[in-house]
C-alpha cells in the first residue's frame, strides 16, 4: 500500500507513551506506531458501524427476503 507523508501534533504525554512502546520493542518507529494504533481505531470504527446498522435488520423479514430469494433461484435452474 502506497504510503503518505504528513506532519502531526501530538499531546507530549502521548508522544511519551508512544516513545515508551518504542523503547519496549512494540513498535519499530514512530511512524509504525502511529500506523498501527490508527488501524486498530479504524477497524473498531468499521465494527461498531456495522453492529449498529445490524441492529436495525429485522429477523423475521430479512428470513422471508433469504427464503424468496431460494424460491427464484428454484424457478431459474433446472433440476437434474
Amino acid at each position: 500500500m502506497a504510503s503518505a507523508k504528513i506532519a502531526i501534533t501530538l499531546e507530549r504525554e502521548c508522544l511519551k507513551e508512544i516513545d515508551l512502546w518504542i523503547s519496549e520493542g512494540r513498535y519499530p518507529n514512530r511512524s509504525r506506531a502511529i500506523q498501527e494504533i490508527l488501524k486498530e481505531k479504524i477497524m473498531r470504527w468499521r465494527k461498531k458501524r456495522l453492529i449498529s446498522a445490524l441492529s436495525y435488520a429485522e429477523p423475521d423479514g430479512e428470513r422471508k427476503i433469504s427464503e424468496e430469494g431460494f424460491e427464484a433461484v428454484n424457478e431459474v435452474w433446472d433440476e437434474y
